[in-house]
């Protein structure tokens, strides 16, 4: 069974590495209330989407 020659050093394993990040959500603001949501989802404050009510909310 093939075993590594030489260790890998922390410098080249962390450049292998460098694409493998969590990307951020992308965070619109609401039309209606001003709020952050996030892209294609129903805002939680207001319950609105797309300019009609979906979710019922207590104001």
């Amino acid at each position: 069974m093939p075993v590594p020659k030489r260790k890998t050093s922390k410098s080249k394993r962390d450049k292998r590495r460098t694409h493998q990040k969590v990307a951020a959500p992308n965070v619109t603001e609401c039309p209606q209330c001003g709020e952050a949501t996030l892209s294609h989802h129903a805002c939680p404050s207001c319950g609105t989407y797309r300019g009609r009510s979906v979710i019922e909310t207590e104001e």
